[in-house]
């Protein structure tokens, strides 16, 4: 799409929505026509603070390979609830349900996503020593949170109890089968 095009597009939003609020204002309901408004006001505060987020991760990434800058950008949680309510965002689901766990503090591991229910199943992961965090952002999120942001098409989580309260497997431990001894044969003589 060309700037002019885009140009063309944004004025004629623009315009739609004035005729929209002109129409809520029009019918005489003024809750309704400040509900409006007030829905268009946190709209352009949403969209603005994603785009604010983008161009200060670009402006930070002079010299910087491109895959770091869009990777940096897929991992922030408002640019990435932007793209994907677009239906933008270049990632699977699985890889974004991913990314929203990453930022977890405490670690869980996904179980199992029903893509016909958005139900995610989820179960504490064993820490791998260490204190078991991720690099959590400055303010923990709820997962819920960082799930509506990454991968909205999670409707509802449900977490499996820790494995640490269930009884350990059944290992089963058994003899080795009697294995056949080798003998050695001589090797046939040659004759000449």
């Amino acid at each position: 799409m060309s700037a002019a095009t885009g140009a063309c597009d944004a004025e004629r939003a623009g315009q739609r929505i004035d005729e929209v609020l002109e129409q809520l204002t029009a019918a005489g309901d003024r809750s309704t026509s400040e509900a409006a408004e007030e829905l268009v006001r946190v709209l352009m505060d949403f969209y603005g603070a994603g785009l604010a987020r983008i161009l200060d991760r670009l402006r930070a990434a002079p010299g910087r390979e491109t895959g770091d800058t869009l990777d940096e950008l897929l991992g922030d949680d408002l640019v990435s609830s932007l793209l994907v309510l677009h239906d933008l965002h270049p990632e699977d689901t699985g890889t974004r349900i991913g990314r929203a766990l990453a930022a977890v503090r405490d670690p869980v591991e996904v179980v199992a996503f029903d893509e016909s229910t958005g139900i995610l199943r989820l179960r504490a992961a064993a820490a791998a020593g260490g204190c078991g965090c991720t690099g959590a952002p400055a303010a923990p999120q709820s997962v819920e949170n960082l799930l509506a942001c990454f991968a909205p098409e999670v409707t509802a989580v449900e977490r499996e109890p820790d494995s640490a309260g269930r009884e350990p497997a059944l290992l089963q431990i058994q003899t080795r089968p009697p294995q056949a001894v080798a003998t050695a044969r001589p090797a046939p003589a040659r004759t000449s």
